[in-house]
């Protein structure tokens, strides 16, 4: 019997302690000219809207750059960030839940945000979950064997 892909979400704490050990640097993002650095771990979710992307955070807040979501996929880490849809990418920091249904697979953001898994990256996605939930019970024993 296979393993349930989420049991409970992470709490901020640990989703800081993970940060440092997944070594997740800071984004310089370009904003209104300047550039403003923002923790990569404090990111939930991207969302693109044509040449600019949408960051949502852990806060609350939002803030769009003019950059396209793909070049801000290569920026990020791709042990914590997967792209489950071509208009979203999510931080798997903060997946509350995955909801299977006959027609569309879809998941749930701590933050309250639900987002639909394309069909065709279906499989690679629940993958991609798996293999980070794996990377955590790895990260979780080391800590307590330390």
């Amino acid at each position: 019997m296979k393993s349930p892909l989420i049991t409970q979400p992470l709490s901020s704490a640990h989703v800081e302690q993970l940060a440092d050990q997944f070594s997740m640097s800071d984004l310089m993002l370009p904003f209104w000219g300047c550039r403003k650095k923002m923790p990569m771990h404090h990111i939930v979710r991207l969302e693109g809207e044509g040449n600019y992307t949408l960051f949502h955070f852990a806060d609350g807040s939002q803030l769009m750059v003019s950059l396209t979501l793909k070049k801000m996929e290569s920026r990020l880490s791709p042990k914590v960030f997967v792209r489950p849809h071509k208009k979203n990418i999510i931080n798997l920091l903060y997946l509350e839940g995955i909801h299977p249904d006959r027609q569309q697979l879809s998941v749930s953001l701590v933050n309250g945000d639900r987002i639909e898994v394309s069909r065709r990256k279906a499989s690679r996605f629940i993958k991609q979950v798996r293999g980070f939930q794996q990377e955590l019970l790895t990260l979780d024993s080391l800590s307590i064997a330390a």
